[in-house]
């Protein structure tokens, strides 16, 4: 399990105070190998926080460059946290996600090299998203 004193100092350093929600969410997160769904966020916080709270808090994460949420191949909505580099002015997430056809992980696979994207004059991105889908290593033995 992830140190608690770490995850209160990351709170802090996003201008988060420490609550039990909050900290339970980023235990949940930082402990989990893959993405994990919203619904199992709720379930594991239901005797903390109810759904209002805990789609707030996920909002707040989001935007302070703490978690990134991705959808799988189902277009179930999953939450994972960020890397070091991100933060409420921008995320730098921009990663492949892997999603398993048979066991329904979802993987950031952060060291997959992204092609450079380059848009057609008058788009602009404001975020995309890359997710492969097929076994996972998991799976295949």
């Amino acid at each position: 399990m992830p140190n608690v004193e770490k995850l209160i100092a990351l709170l802090k350093s996003h201008g988060f105070k420490k609550t039990p929600a909050r900290i339970r969410v980023l235990e949940i997160l930082t402990k989990s190998s893959k993405a994990v769904p919203y619904s199992e966020i709720e379930q594991q916080l239901k005797a903390i926080a109810d759904r209002v709270t805990l789609y707030r808090l996920l909002i707040s994460f989001e935007k302070q460059g703490i978690i990134h949420k991705t959808h799988d191949h189902l277009g179930t909505v999953k939450y994972a946290i960020c890397s070091s580099a991100c933060d409420a002015h921008a995320h730098h997430d921009e990663h492949v996600h892997f999603n398993c056809i048979k066991c329904s992980g979802t993987f950031c696979l952060d060291t997959v090299v992204l092609p450079n994207i380059t848009l057609p004059k008058g788009y602009l991105a404001n975020s995309y998203q890359f997710a492969i889908t097929g076994i996972c290593k998991n799976c295949m033995s």
